[in-house]
């Protein structure tokens, strides 16, 4: 049968030759296909029959094939269902999710920025994006659609992505690096360096991730453990300075110096404690911050960045840590250069053979004598 006939047939017997605009053939359940089987009849015609795809033929056309679906009791009731609704923009998906309390869940593995909603391209020029979710071990297809934020629309609408958008709930919000700094000193934690590029052990930067780049890995039972994805390096680090290895790794935090001790060790090492009128400690690059067990912390800047050399419990111990850097011994004053020629001594200067006059104090009387014996 050749197309026209086809679609006379239908027309005859008051049938509908279901239009698809996902299908490489034009038409609901029509594929075409290739081999030495199909060469004379290349379009393949199934419908969907009790969860299962029930093959209905080979034929010539597309057209046929279609025809063949349309007789069908799925082709009947698909052609008497209702017109699907017009496809929504972005803006209608999103007010509609909102309407609905929906969250529409973002993914950044995904490329089409949502969970469960795929781009696939040229196979549908106008609804090219794709929406499944999983149902126990299945992937149950939505239907395709104009936007992302639609077909996320629909995956919302699943049992599957609302217990993942409550779960998302729970999770706390990005922790800036200032905060996690502080919160790993209220801890009583150590956020271990390292020489890698993100400067701390076990955090990796994952470029492919825009929101949280920072992977951080632990080694448990001789194998790699993912800890999460982290907005900043610090973040990261300290999800690792939580874990108990990374407890046993950290050194053992020395003795704070009293102001004495610090002095003290700072004269023993030849070091200079620099002042700094404009600190609220009174040392350089030393700051009070109140409400913390150790109050004064030492920093400066390295290569254009803020370096933390730690927090002490007196200004005097910060002002040591300092000292012991390069940047604080480049600015400490200088003792004078001894001239290393000797300048020789005026002939008045030389010294005398006789002892010089010499004045005794005896019995409350001054006595002038020019030796002393």
């Amino acid at each position: 049968m050749t197309a026209e006939e086809a679609l006379q047939q239908a027309e005859a017997e008051g049938l509908t030759l279901l239009r698809s605009e996902s299908s490489s053939t034009g038409y609901m359940g029509v594929s075409f296909t290739s081999g030495n089987q199909a060469k004379s009849r290349p379009y393949e015609a199934k419908v969907a029959r009790g969860g299962r795809r029930v093959y209905l033929g080979l034929f010539v056309t597309a057209e046929e094939a279609a025809l063949s679906i349309a007789r069908t009791p799925e082709g009947r009731a698909a052609a008497a269902a209702p017109p699907a609704p017009a496809p929504l923009t972005t803006e209608e998906a999103v007010q509609q999710a909102e309407a609905e309390g929906l969250t529409l869940l973002r993914s950044e593995s995904s490329n089409s920025g949502y969970t469960g909603v795929t781009f696939t391209g040229g196979r549908s020029k106008s609804m090219p994006y794709q929406a499944q979710v999983r149902s126990g071990s299945r992937q149950v297809h939505l239907g395709r659609f104009a936007t992302p934020e639609e077909a996320a629309l629909h995956v919302a609408r699943s049992p599957a992505a609302q217990a993942a958008a409550a779960a998302a709930l729970l999770v706390p919000p990005p922790m800036p690096a200032k905060e996690a700094v502080q919160q790993a000193e209220t801890e009583g934690l150590t956020l271990l360096r390292s020489e890698s590029s993100t400067g701390y052990k076990g955090v990796a930067f994952n470029g492919s991730r825009k929101r949280k780049p920072y992977e951080a890995h632990v080694r448990r039972g001789g194998k790699d453990v993912h800890l999460g994805c982290f907005a900043t390096p610090e973040e990261a680090a300290l999800s690792i300075a939580r874990t108990p290895a990374a407890r046993l790794a950290a050194p053992p935090e020395p003795p704070s110096l009293t102001a004495e001790e610090a002095l003290q060790q700072a004269e023993a090492e030849g070091l200079t404690l620099l002042r700094s009128a404009s600190s609220n400690s009174g040392f350089r690059c030393v700051s009070f911050r109140s409400g913390k067990s150790k109050p004064y912390q030492a920093q400066l800047y390295r290569g254009g960045k803020k370096v933390n050399l730690g927090h002490f419990a007196t200004p005097e111990e910060a002002a040591l840590c300092y000292a012991r850097t390069p940047e604080a011994q480049a600015a400490a004053p200088q003792p004078p250069a001894a001239s290393s020629r000797k300048r020789k001594a005026k002939p008045e200067e030389q010294p005398r053979d006789e002892p010089a006059d010499v004045v005794v104090i005896l019995e409350g009387r001054f006595v002038e004598s020019t030796a002393f014996e």
